[in-house]
């Protein structure tokens, strides 16, 4: 790391303090934890702030003045989510490290949608059904703070919300484009009475990419409809339909990463093209003194996947789940409990043939698949004293994965799981708006098929036995606002044992496959600033301080785990009001991350400089840029994890080469307009 990069963060935190410093002398009464836009999201608000963790709420007003095409774009600002671009709606999404060695599609994190897991009945996901375009706000929970929505991974859970004809009623049209002939639209429109309401959009979103092969499509529909059954009573019915056709750009060597950016990849034609329809129920019942909330769901995919295969998968999953949240006073203490179970059982179809040029030749796999998970849940929380919660609580976790090998019958398999994951937690509110907190938890991370599936050189794919990544993490932080100043401040130490990581011990495996390491270890930091300067000018900033490593590793000794950097910083300042405003933002990786765990090439830092604006033409109806890389920078931003770096030589085994690398993304300018009536 440079001097004047050094400098650059040292004068940061030092304004960023001394503005802290101020604002706690002089607004500290008209404070509050979260400040957010609507209702709906103050409520989502006020019932996270009560885990003694790292969460958040992000409101689509965030980001609701840029290109959101990914998960990435919407979560740019949450503390602890660290997101990278590889090309299009293909990103990075990784929290306290979760999901390393992963490449492509993402593990380690539980995503839902309306409090639904869209993941598989394995765990396995995909964000790019997911559409930010339609989102009221996002749910961020970190790690073992997961646990009231069913989620045990070591990542944590992010549930992305979608509106109600109530919460928001009447027609919105939005359309906007830019640089790489993109052309994206939405039309959404929102309806209630007394009896029920309704709300529906559909979006349609299409681009040549940045890169040369990354040409994008994708036409979706989000809908629900509300009935009040009675006073108490309410029954949601949700309905998500998707088609997704992505060319896949594919990693460059770093050469053609640093310059030739808009390169790609054309060999197998690879594409990643995804047809998938979501339907669920939710009830809810409200009790005396608390709620009651189960329903059903149902998920069907098709996966046509050209890489150095082509994959042909096609998956049903279903599932129930039921909750309860009980408030009481006991002996005039307050008293919280929260339990829930989910089920959730798939079944799917995986084949794979020679790839030729995009097209299906020869098949050379074929595999059954069936899986379930049941998560069951339990957390208590009491309040002995004034401003002081203690929680206590676990999560029970049984799962089962088959794989039946159709081609190669000798290499099938079976293996069931059974783990608990406690939690133990302490809340401190010493003031109205300041929160103090810390938590220790268990995490278990079941393999999936991905990495029960693995092929060796020149043989099917078949079943390979693994153990579930187990953590014990420990976590302290605080949150709050006063005066000026909002803040979210996390450190945590996370012990693995199992770790999911590609590693090259078994001959003839090509590439790298995955397998649990020994012991490795994820610590770091988890930080927000937000800064109200002046009535017409604020800022907010997150941090990320990521030290992952092994611990005695056979091969590897104490070396830094690749792909995350140690440092990463982002910052946007908003001048002017919400009627006018011009924002001009930065993103800063003072030092590249490892990538390979032989720790013998690191890649180049960079900072990035984006420019946001936005003007309300009239009520109701706004205009807006979203202006990025201005100054044409150019670096590495995610990587494909290798075991050993070799320049220059793609051809070498066990994922050992130079192309793993993808640029981050060129200069581009977007603009749109956004109407609501």
């Amino acid at each position: 790391m440079s001097v004047f990069s050094v400098s650059r963060g040292i004068s940061l935190c030092a304004l960023a303090c001394s503005l802290s410093a101020s604002a706690l002398a002089e607004e500290a009464e008209q404070s509050r934890i979260i400040v957010t836009a609507s209702p709906m999201v103050e409520d989502a608000a006020a019932k996270i702030v009560r885990a003694p963790g790292g969460v958040d709420v992000v409101p689509a007003e965030d980001f609701g003045d840029k290109l959101a095409v990914s998960l990435r774009d919407a979560l740019s600002f949450s503390p602890g989510v660290y997101t990278q671009p590889r090309f299009g709606q293909e990103v990075r999404i990784s929290i306290r490290g979760s999901g390393l060695s992963r490449g492509y599609h993402m593990r380690g994190l539980t995503l839902l949608q309306d409090g639904i897991p869209i993941n598989m009945a394995d765990d396995n996901g995909d964000f790019q059904e997911l559409d930010p375009q339609v989102f009221q706000h996002l749910e961020v929970y970190r790690g073992g703070n997961a646990l009231r929505l069913g989620g045990s991974t070591l990542g944590g859970a992010i549930n992305a919300v979608t509106p109600t004809g109530r919460s928001a009623p009447g027609a919105e049209m939005r359309v906007d484009g830019g640089s790489f002939d993109t052309l994206r639209a939405k039309a959404a429109y929102g309806y209630s009475d007394g009896r029920g309401d309704a709300w529906a959009a559909l979006t349609a979103d299409r681009s040549d990419g940045d890169r040369d092969h990354g040409r994008r499509r994708a036409l979706r529909f989000n809908g629900n409809v509300g009935l009040k059954l009675n006073d108490r009573v309410e029954t949601r019915f949700y309905a998500s339909v998707q088609t997704i056709r992505q060319k896949l750009s594919g990693a460059l060597n770093e050469g053609d990463a640093l310059d030739h950016p808009a390169k790609g990849n054309f060999s197998g034609d690879q594409a990643r093209n995804i047809d998938s329809i979501r339907l669920q129920n939710r009830t809810t019942v409200a009790l005396d003194r608390g709620e009651l909330a189960f329903g059903v769901y149902f998920n069907a995919k098709a996966l046509d996947h050209p890489i150095y295969q082509v994959v042909d998968q096609k998956s049903e999953d279903r599932g129930v789940f039921a909750s309860v949240d009980l408030a009481a006073d006991l002996g005039g203490m307050p008293v919280e409990l929260t339990l829930g179970a989910q089920a959730r059982f798939g079944h799917g179809r995986f084949r794979q043939f020679v790839n030729l040029n995009g097209r299906a030749g020869a098949p050379t796999s074929y595999q059954k698949a069936r899986a379930q998970t049941i998560n069951s849940y339990g957390e208590a929380r009491l309040a002995p004293v004034a401003g002081l919660w203690l929680i206590a609580g676990g999560i029970y976790t049984h799962g089962e994965r088959r794989l039946d090998n159709c081609l190669a019958p000798a290499r099938s398999g079976d293996v069931s799981f059974d783990a608990f994951a406690p939690k133990f937690g302490l809340l401190f509110e010493p003031a109205q708006a300041v929160q103090f907190y810390a938590n220790y938890s268990r995490s278990v991370e079941l393999p999936g098929f991905i990495e029960l599936g693995q092929a060796p050189a020149g043989g099917a794919p078949g079943f390979t036995p693994l153990a579930t990544q187990r953590a014990w993490t420990v976590e302290v932080g605080t949150r709050g606002t006063l005066g000026i100043a909002h803040w979210d401040v996390s450190l945590y130490r996370a012990d693995l044992k199992g770790e999911l990581l590609q590693y090259n011990v078994v001959a003839g495996l090509y590439p790298a496959a995955t397998f649990n390491a020994g012991r490795t270890r994820h610590q770091g930091i988890e930080a927000g600033l937000d800064l109200r300067l002046t009535p017409w000018a604020s800022l907010r900033q997150v941090y990320q301080y990521s030290d992952f490593r092994f611990r005695d590793d056979a091969q590897f000794g104490d070396n830094r785990l690749p792909v995350v950097p140690r440092h990463f910083y982002r910052a946007e300042l908003k001048l002017g009001t919400e009627r006018l405003s011009i924002s001009p933002a930065i993103e800063w990786l003072p030092q590249g991350a490892w990538v390979d765990y032989a720790n013998t090439k690191r890649v180049g830092d960079y900072a990035t400089l984006n420019l946001g604006a936005q003007a309300e033409v009239k009520p109701g109806v706004t205009l807006f840029l979203d202006a990025r890389n201005l100054t044409g920078e150019r670096a590495v931003g995610d990587i494909g994890a290798l075991v050993r770096y070799v320049p220059d030589n793609p051809a070498t085994l066990a994922n050992e080469g130079s192309v793993a690398f993808y640029p981050i993304e060129r200069r581009a300018f977007y603009g749109g307009v956004r109407a609501r009536f």
